[in-house]
């Protein structure tokens, strides 16, 4: 499931930003602070190990239609999604990057779900800076069960059936420098944590940069990678605590121009 969120703006930007959401824009799993909307604030053992590796979303699944037989509701849900709080810095960044909205166009990347990621932007009041969201679709059904579905299908063997980033991310630069006249992104910017933003990374370029979250799985990984496999990882690497070390490398990219 995509959204497209901006209306037709002056051409053109010239770099392109990509957000993973949970532990990176939020500062926790959305799907463990939901479940904090429980009767008892946790899942049961059998659920949690029913759990099988690469099939998460089918394991969500799961856990969404348990959390619907248990009574939880829509307003519970929308609740424990709104009160995550942000990465630390993240606002300062996504201000600094409305500041300059003519230079950066945004997106978000993520196997977290549509409702979960929008619920949490509108209430943030950033959902607007997004042009697009590429996530899992989800949305309520009659009675009241929030149903996920996968994204996509895909042929990667490194990534959950359900959602391959590099796929994505390729599909999108490609569609955009079609709708751009064949103009394509001076330089792209991804922003992640998780293991799961390792296979986009293997698209970037020598101008790209890649934020790993510091001492978060993705960073831990591509270090492996610039040592075992140097060639696999092209672009530069940025480690980021806080959403302001991102804007002190970005505020740099502006004053090359």
């Amino acid at each position: 499931m995509t959204t497209d969120l901006t209306h037709k703006m002056p051409q053109e930007k010239r770099f392109l930003v990509l957000f993973d959401f949970d532990e990176t824009i939020i500062n926790e799993s959305s799907d463990d602070a939901v479940v904090r909307a429980l009767p008892d604030q946790q899942l049961p053992d059998w659920l949690i190990n029913s759990f099988r590796e690469g099939h998460y979303n089918e394991h969500m699944q799961k856990v969404l239609a348990y959390m619907a037989e248990r009574g939880v509701s829509k307003d519970s849900i929308q609740s424990a999604v709104e009160k995550i709080t942000p990465t630390p810095g993240l606002l300062v960044l996504l201000q600094f990057l409305q500041n300059h909205q003519q230079d950066f166009e945004l997106a978000v990347v993520s196997d977290a779900n549509m409702y979960f990621i929008k619920t949490w932007l509108e209430k943030a009041g950033v959902c607007h800076l997004f042009r697009k969201i590429f996530t899992n679709p989800a949305s309520f059904d009659a009675s009241g069960r929030l149903v996920l579905l996968p994204f996509h299908s895909h042929s990667c063997q490194r990534c959950p059936d359900n959602m391959c980033k590099q796929v994505i991310l390729r599909d999108y630069l490609a569609l955009r420098q079609k709708e751009r006249g064949g103009t394509a992104f001076q330089r792209i910017f991804y922003i992640g944590d998780g293991a799961n933003d390792i296979c986009p990374t293997q698209a970037l370029g020598p101008r790209d940069t890649a934020f790993p979250r510091r001492d978060f799985p993705m960073h831990r990984l591509l270090m492996e990678i610039q040592k075992s496999q140097p060639a696999q990882f092209k672009a530069n690497m940025v480690p980021w605590t806080s959403g302001e070390d991102i804007v002190d490398c970005l505020k740099k990219v502006l004053e090359e121009r």
